[in-house]
């Protein structure tokens, strides 16, 4: 047998020659590629995440419910009261088919309201994949669970702002 070679000239015969592999690897290796990531819920079944957008960071947590979204004690409605912000704040809930089936609840913290309606996005976007993990290929293919890091550059002295020189006058 240590003199027999064997030359592969399509995919047929490579099916032949890998077909002596025991059927248990098969199994092991389809039990490992489960999915890697569990379920991370607290003490009252709730998923915890931090989202992050310019200056603003928000604690968000979320359990199953009725869809009711509250931003530092306040409804979504009146925290927001840009339709485009509560858009943006909804759009995690859009993509995964989950509207109006989980309840929100965020503390938010430091930026304006179009970086803490970014930052209620990132953390709900982190928080779904948390309390369903299937989820998270569909979230990060819509890049909501990369952390926008563009923040506002600080002012140099000898500027009028971050780049900006005060007027040239020649005479």
């Amino acid at each position: 047998m240590a003199d027999e070679t064997t030359t592969v000239s399509d995919l047929a015969d490579l099916k032949d020659i890998a077909g002596d592999a025991p059927q248990g690897d098969a199994a092991e290796i389809a039990r490992v590629s489960a999915p890697l990531r569990q379920q991370e819920l607290d003490k009252q079944g709730r998923a915890y995440a931090t989202g992050r957008r310019k200056d603003a960071v928000a604690r968000v947590w979320v359990k199953p419910g009725t869809g009711k979204i509250t931003i530092n004690g306040r409804d979504q409605e009146t925290y927001f009261a840009r339709p485009t912000l509560r858009l943006i704040i909804n759009q995690p809930f859009g993509i995964t088919d989950r509207s109006g089936q989980y309840d929100v609840v965020a503390t938010v913290r430091g930026g304006g309201l179009s970086g803490q309606a970014g930052a209620v996005k990132h953390g709900i976007a982190q928080a779904l994949t948390k309390y369903e993990p299937e989820l998270r290929s569909t979230v990060k293919a819509a890049g909501f669970l990369t952390r926008d890091s563009r923040v506002v550059e600080r002012k140099k002295y000898g500027k009028a702002k971050a780049r900006r020189s005060f007027q040239f006058s020649k005479r």
